[in-house]
């Protein structure tokens, strides 16, 4: 009897192991086309029971797949993509330091470099008004280019890199913050040791790799399917064996 009960303990933890790996999935699936986004990716552990007999998998953690998406050009002066290593910083609304790869900026009515969800982005500068082009130079000066036809110096921008990215938690709104596995930011220009350049009138696409999520979707189902079906019927075996010893 305590073979079935370990059965049907297995069947439950592999159920629900795979539920949370379909909320990775689909949140890889449903991110596709968010400019910047880093797909995730579920780890799995077995669980082994003091004569090393398997008795269930857990996730313990899933991690950020830190790869290069595709590079797009766009007509925007206010999209800016980072070739290589690191991340933006953006202010979030609690005051801390928040890093993303989205470079879809726009002004806000203060004339504050900002993201999709309002997040201000972390540079020393100003545009000014009156400008119709801006350029990035490889020590990460912006340069703005006037109506009139002058180039002027607006600011400078640095970005922020991590020895392990793999290890940054999500914030929401396509922007991580650090961890102890992620160790602290480095800041610094860009073309530096270990940070990337920084591009205007271009955005990154998501690095989601399409086959690679609906591969692991089919594959999340079919366990799931399988774990009900060996869970249902050791449960009925367990309420068999129950009536046997009744009767």
């Amino acid at each position: 009897m305590s073979s079935l009960f370990n059965t049907l303990n297995i069947s439950r933890q592999d159920m629900l192991t795979r539920l949370l790996d379909l909320d990775t999935v689909s949140n890889n699936l449903a991110n596709m086309n968010t400019t910047g986004f880093k797909a995730s990716r579920s780890n799995f552990q077995e669980l082994l029971d003091r004569r090393l007999n398997r008795s269930g998998i857990i996730m313990p953690a899933t991690q950020v797949l830190t790869a290069q998406g595709n590079i797009k050009q766009t007509a925007n002066a206010l999209d800016w993509a980072i070739q290589g290593e690191g991340y933006f910083q953006v202010r979030l609304p609690d005051g801390r330091t928040g890093y993303t790869r989205d470079g879809q900026f726009s002004l806000d009515a203060a004339r504050n470099l900002v993201n999709a969800s309002g997040a201000r982005l972390v540079w020393t500068g100003t545009l000014p008004d009156g400008y119709q082009d801006v350029n990035i130079r490889e020590d990460g000066t912006v340069e703005a280019l006037m109506n009139d036809g002058t180039r002027v110096n607006a600011g400078t921008i640095q970005l922020a890199s991590f020895v392990n990215p793999s290890g940054l938690l999500g914030a929401g709104q396509n922007v991580w913050i650090p961890s102890l596995d992620s160790g602290p930011a480095r800041v610094g220009a860009p073309n530096t040791t270990g940070i990337g350049s920084v591009q205007s009138h271009q955005v990154e696409m998501s690095n989601v790799d399409i086959s690679r999520e609906m591969t692991q979707l089919m594959t999340d189902q079919r366990t799931f399917q399988m774990s009900v079906q060996a869970f249902q019927q050791t449960d009925q075996m367990i309420a068999q064996a129950i009536n046997l010893r009744k009767a």
